[in-house]
């Protein structure tokens, strides 16, 4: 139980690092962009964590997994604004 949880562990830092490392190296004129397409990864993560909450497989999945909800919808919905605003900028004014 406890090497599992450690796994779990390392698994979960590994992805914290990976991921900052990658998004660091994205120039700021691409990641607007970058971030409306990444909405549909958010919307996967969002269907995983849901099906995590609801496995009812221990308590602590169970948390993980409302989490996960919480930050995937939030991830969602900021991306979606970003993208609103990103492409209101673009429309031509009306005189």
């Amino acid at each position: 139980m406890i090497e599992q949880l450690l796994i779990y562990i390392f698994i979960f830092v590994l992805a914290i690092f990976v991921g900052f490392e990658v998004i660091r190296k994205v120039p700021p004129l691409l990641h607007t962009p970058l971030m409306s397409g990444t909405n549909a990864i958010s919307g996967i993560t969002l269907i995983g964590a849901l099906i995590s909450v609801g496995t009812g497989y221990s308590h602590i999945s169970s948390l993980l997994g409302l989490a996960a909800v919480i930050f995937a919808t939030i991830n969602v919905v900021g991306g979606f604004m970003i993208t609103d605003r990103m492409l209101k900028m673009f429309k031509k004014k009306k005189d």
